[in-house]
């Protein structure tokens, strides 16, 4: 890698599940093309947790930008966080598009971030890296406003 390559330009915000207090139930980031990077890497964000609750998230695949065929990637779940240690915390999921099922045309991500007891301060973001074509800045999703350096 060269000395000089900013991190904007080898990663790429790909979705997000924007901070929130999330009611019980399941976000997702909606289905991320595979097909502009090799790596990803979700991020899963807490803030204040409600009282007993528990966050769950994972990375799921899918033959398609709909969801068609939709399956847990086995290995890519955190374990759950619970109220009682979880307050403002960080975890991390690790996926290369060859753990993918690519034999069978699966080639979309997708973060489920979900949200057990009593709602919960929560974020998640699928970061890309590896671009097929550089920089990798080019594939953010628009949310993403403004590169500053």
């Amino acid at each position: 890698m060269d000395m000089n390559t900013k991190a904007s330009e080898f990663l790429a915000l790909l979705g997000s599940i924007n901070p929130s207090a999330q009611a019980v139930g399941t976000l997702t980031t909606g289905w991320i093309s595979l097909a502009n990077v090799r790596t990803i890497l979700a991020l899963i964000s807490t803030g204040t947790l409600g009282a007993l609750a528990t966050v769950d998230a994972n990375l799921q695949q899918a033959l398609d930008a709909l969801g068609t065929g939709a399956k847990a990637i086995a290995g890519k779940a955190i374990a759950t966080i619970v109220a009682a240690t979880g307050n403002n915390t960080q975890a991390l999921i690790n996926l290369q598009d060859h753990e993918l099922d690519v034999n069978n045309g699966y080639q979309f991500v997708e973060l489920s971030l979900t949200v057990g007891i009593a709602a919960s301060e929560t974020a998640g973001f699928l970061l890309g890296a590896s671009a097929r074509y550089e920089p990798a800045s080019a594939f953010n999703q628009a949310g993403v406003t403004q590169i500053v350096g």
